[in-house]
């Protein structure tokens, strides 16, 4: 996917004054890069001390241990799956190919490098992915738990072949700084967990080669960091990562002044990242997850080295994880809102482990489970690890902390609700601004859109995201109002997209009522809202969730000029629907068990169910980045004139 002029002059158009100026130094920097030759400290006698304390892989579950294990044995076969592109050639890999379409991406100065024509180079993030290093963390803790070492070799030995293979500033592995900051995390990780083997040092402090690497990747972060409307998560992974290899790999002239301006990075971006309630501001789960990750990974490794982190990180960290914890179901899964791309700051754990049970068992050890809380009880091998480096929080800095009393079901700042009702039902509504930053880069068109479980299994369900780059029609159509739960007026979207990463107009959601007192023991919880993303019309929804009843009643309004409607609700896989007239009778099993709930649908409206379609699309779940698979979405048609609501309840049967 190339950008035309347009989409630079609209990108042009939601910077200030100030990030304009930056970007242009930043373009004269790269010009003088081409032909620099900068002169690479002289490092002797370096000693890596950020070590795990004694017993700390000890206390991995063996459980765990056992998951980490196996996914290090299939890592060592070859075997590996990203995006849904199962790959073999993990033994010997080729840093610059992307399996998926079989183009290589080509050599040259970095910066010249058009990573995101997918004809020319491939699917980026597929060829990202590998370099990341998080397959070689993997590798790590295996040796770690073991102490076997082919795992070790094999770590070393695929560093030597990508430090070869990626010559500082050459190719499209040096064009992204959040590609870095993780990567460079990793080798953090990597260094930590090989400790105990006798090539440790040689791999490292004492490889002049990987010197050079470690201190090229921090000369980057600090010379090209994300600036104003691109501030987002990607600002938290490169100060995160230069802020651990500046404390774990202290060994340059400059790495207490990286260091330090690293983690002033990191505080400002964390604040900036996060509403006051504890939610990411990209109003996109899966960046809360990665930024609360690199974010605890930072800290673990700023207490390891004593550097003093001001107190709003461990603040802003402790509400992300209150607020994880007040969000999820009962079978610990957060919302699926906005962009979702399987991005992870560390990861030390085999499949199958839960990433938000594990953040949470890690918010737990650092700073102690509130009484309403979800039960974890899976372990993983990433907690313990973390534990034994991040000092807990003081008592008595935490009795002037106001945590949550009682378990919180609406955050006013991000418009975020979460209704309960009994044996698992639960809501999400969305009344919340539309995205961060001026670009909104990974919001959806999805103002006043719901999102409804039971037990776990999406019966209402935001499809996902599945693609990024290189496949312009899906990506249109995961970002789209259709593409939710919410209702369409005149063909248009809410807001207004200028590129796959740009919004030019943004949706402004009210929430006028929120009472979520109801709870699974009884009661009514209720929610209202609005937005203003139709010119000279306001879409109004009404949420009712009654706990006696097990129902659920929405009431949508258009109010103003009216027009076209298309009503949209998309069922989770899980879920089989029959459709007859404006009645669906949803079925489906969970664990074991047959369940079902009656659909009932505005009869004003003509009903269509629409399962696997691709001209245009319509129809897809995403359970994950780069993977989609056929679901029902049911869509009304008609008129709407301001005259009446329309009405939507769905029933739980018992």
């Amino acid at each position: 996917m190339t950008m035309s002029a347009g989409w630079y002059l609209r990108r042009l158009s939601r910077m200030g004054p100030r990030e304009i100026g930056g970007r242009a130094g930043d373009t004269l920097r790269r010009r003088r890069w081409r032909t620099a030759r900068p002169l690479v400290p002289n490092v002797t006698g370096a000693r890596f001390t950020a070590v795990l304390p004694a017993g700390t892989v000890a206390s991995v579950s063996p459980d765990a241990a056992k998951r980490l294990v196996a996914e290090a044995d299939r890592l060592m076969a070859g075997h590996v799956e990203y995006f849904g592109v199962v790959r073999d050639d993990l033994a010997d890999p080729d840093w610059w190919y992307d399996p998926k379409t079989g183009r290589r991406a080509p050599w040259g100065y970095a910066f010249g490098v058009p990573y995101r024509d997918e004809d020319v180079v491939g699917d980026v993030k597929q060829i990202w992915e590998l370099s990341r290093h998080q397959y070689l963390t993997v590798l790590a803790a295996a040796y770690a738990v073991t102490g076997d070492e082919r795992y070790a070799e094999r770590v070393a030995g695929h560093l030597r072949s990508w430090w070869a293979a990626n010559a500082p500033l050459h190719g499209v592995h040096w064009t992204s700084g959040i590609e870095l900051g993780i990567r460079l995390l990793s080798w953090v990780w990597v260094r930590r967990l090989l400790d105990g083997w006798p090539g440790a040092a040689g791999l490292f402090e004492d490889n002049p080669v990987a010197l050079n690497q470690i201190w090229h990747h921090q000369r980057w972060l600090a010379a090209f960091p994300s600036r104003g409307s691109s501030a987002n998560n990607h600002a938290v992974a490169e100060a995160a990562g230069q802020f651990a290899a500046s404390c774990a790999f202290g060994w340059f002239p400059t790495s207490a002044r990286l260091r330090d301006d690293a983690l002033r990075s990191l505080e400002r971006h964390l604040r900036g990242n996060t509403f006051l309630s504890g939610l990411n501001r990209e109003l996109a789960t899966e960046y809360h997850g990665l930024v609360l990750e690199l974010g605890l990974a930072a800290l673990a490794e700023a207490d390891l080295a004593g550097v003093a982190v001001p107190p709003s990180v461990r603040l802003v960290l402790l509400r992300m994880t209150d607020a994880l914890a007040a969000v999820v179901d009962d079978r610990l899964r957060p919302p699926r809102q906005g962009d979702a791309d399987d991005g992870h700051g560390l990861v030390v754990d085999g499949a199958g482990t839960d990433r938000w049970a594990s953040l949470l068992a890690t918010g737990e050890a650092v700073f102690g489970r509130l009484p309403w809380w979800p039960d974890v009880t899976a372990a993983d091998v990433r907690t313990p690890l973390l534990a034994a480096l991040v000092r807990p929080y003081e008592a008595e800095r935490a009795a002037r902390v106001t945590r949550p009393a009682s378990r919180p079901g609406h955050f006013a700042d991000a418009g975020l609700t979460v209704l309960r009702g009994p044996d698992g039902i639960w809501c999400r509504c969305d009344g919340g601004p539309h995205g961060f930053l001026s670009i909104a880069a990974h919001a959806h068109a999805d103002a006043l859109s719901v999102e409804v479980r039971h037990d776990g299994v999406d019966v209402l369900a935001d499809p996902g995201t599945y693609c990024y780059h290189g496949q312009p029609l899906w990506r249109r159509y995961f970002r789209s109002t259709l593409g939710h739960n919410t209702l369409e007026l005149d063909g248009a979207d809410q807001s207004v997209s200028g590129g796959p990463f740009l919004w030019t107009r943004h949706a402004r959601g009210r929430v006028l009522a929120a009472d979520t007192s109801g709870g699974p023991d009884g009661g009514t919880s209720r929610w209202c809202a609005e937005h203003d993303g139709y010119p000279r019309s306001v879409h109004r929804r009404q949420v009712e969730l009654t706990a006696t009843s097990r129902e659920l009643k929405v009431v949508d309004e258009v109010r103003g000029r009216g027009g076209a409607v298309r009503l949209a609700f998309h069922l989770g896989p899980a879920i089989a629907a029959e459709l007859t007239g404006n009645r669906a009778e949803l079925t489906w099993t969970r664990d074991g068990e047959e369940r079902s709930a009656a659909l009932d649908l505005p009869g004003q409206l003509r009903w269509h169910a629409h399962r696997g379609e691709t001209d245009p699309p319509l129809g897809w779940y995403s359970p994950g980045f780069g993977r989609k698979e056929p679901a029902t979405t049911l869509v009304g048609t008609g008129f709407a004139d301001g005259a009446q609501g329309f009405t939507t309840v769905l029933r739980f049967r018992g």
